[in-house]
């Protein structure tokens, strides 16, 4: 007697099917981080993510039977989820928090919130998604590449002269580092950010299709995750249930507060390319100027005295941000930079020698 044949899978039988194996694997990787995590309250949600994202792998099995299909065998977390794992039983879950949310993780936003007791709690729908911010974000990054351009550059220079290099060898030096850093810096931050944006544009892709498909499930994972935060289980139940009811402001609350994505954060891949390129270009092209204008040792001494100068006036900058002396930072920039000139210089004169 030939063996029971099942259907052949339709395409809402195959959806069940990832459906089962996703919420299984969800499942399981739950309890992992419950087990990771040392806050009683944080692992406590995973708990119960555990057990919702275990219910609706049941949702999913019934309607495989319906449709005549198998029940897959229990899906285990795969490769990238299991190295997560690894990696955070040794430095914790914070600080890989854009690793499980590329996993589809629900609930880290829960570690964006201040820690210690008496952080804020999100008691009203107007404040959902919101983050503490300090503000001047796009200026420190600007700041930062400017000093990398500087650094870099300035050092560049410096070894090739201690290598005993002609004007025109370090004007085309100096050149090259400029594009060169300019390019990488630009081309590395394209593809951060692009990548920063296809991992919210799939998780939200996801997270819609959720939504659409069982709102009650995603309420309930809400409330968890407010509950986590510092609400009442009945306040965070009734406002997950408010959230839940307009789409369009629960796909965006779902994204922060599940996901832990930001949407406001997330910029122009070509922008921030360009601004990458620009401000890199910028500290670099300071060492640069005095060998454009002019050759010698005099160009040579210029040059030092420049991106001293800037080097001081960057890390006098950088204390708006760190709240300390602006005379301090200053020094302690330049003391950097200084060093990092007299390495590359020490290095040149040796192999400049050794050439010869």
């Amino acid at each position: 007697m030939s063996a029971p044949q099942t259907r052949p899978p339709d395409r809402d039988a195959e959806a069940a099917r990832e459906g089962y194996l996703e919420e299984t694997r969800s499942a399981r990787l739950y309890v992992e981080l419950a087990a990771i995590e040392s806050e009683a309250h944080i692992a406590r949600m995973y708990r119960d993510l555990s057990g919702m994202a275990a219910r609706q792998a049941a949702l999913w099995a019934d309607r495989l039977r319906e449709s005549g299909q198998a029940i897959p065998a229990t899906a285990l977390p795969g490769c990238r989820a299991r190295a997560a794992l690894l990696l955070a039983r040794r430095i914790g879950i914070r600080p890989m928090r854009s690793v499980f949310a590329a996993l589809k993780v629900r609930g880290l936003s829960v570690y964006s919130a201040p820690r210690g007791p008496g952080h804020p709690r999100v008691t009203r729908v107007d404040e959902i998604g919101r983050r503490h911010r300090t503000g001047g974000g796009n200026l420190r990054a600007a700041v930062f590449g400017v000093n990398d351009g500087l650094v870099s550059n300035a050092s560049l220079i410096m070894g090739m002269a201690g290598a005993a290099a002609g004007p025109r060898t370090l004007l085309l030096t100096g050149v090259a580092g400029l594009l060169a850093g300019a390019f990488s810096m630009a081309a590395g931050e394209y593809v951060s950010v692009r990548s920063q944006r296809e991992v919210f544009e799939y998780q939200i892709g996801l997270e819609r299709e959720e939504l659409d498909e069982y709102p009650q499930a995603e309420a309930d994972e809400l409330a968890l995750i407010y509950e986590a935060r510092g609400m009442q289980r009945d306040d965070a139940r009734r406002l997950a249930r408010t959230l839940i009811a307009d789409p369009q402001r629960a796909l965006d609350t779902l994204a922060r507060e599940e996901l832990g994505l930001n949407p406001d954060e997330l910029g122009s891949p070509w922008g921030a390319a360009s601004a990458s390129f620009l401000a890199f270009a910028a500290g670099a092209i300071i060492p640069l100027l005095p060998f454009l204008l002019g050759e010698g040792q005099r160009a040579f001494v210029a040059s030092i005295a420049l991106a001293a100068a800037a080097l001081f006036g960057v890390g006098a900058t950088l204390s708006f941000f760190t709240g300390r002396s602006a005379f301090v930072s200053g020094m302690r920039m330049l003391a950097i930079g200084a060093l990092a000139g007299a390495a590359t210089y020490g290095i040149g004169s040796l192999v400049g020698v050794r050439a010869a």
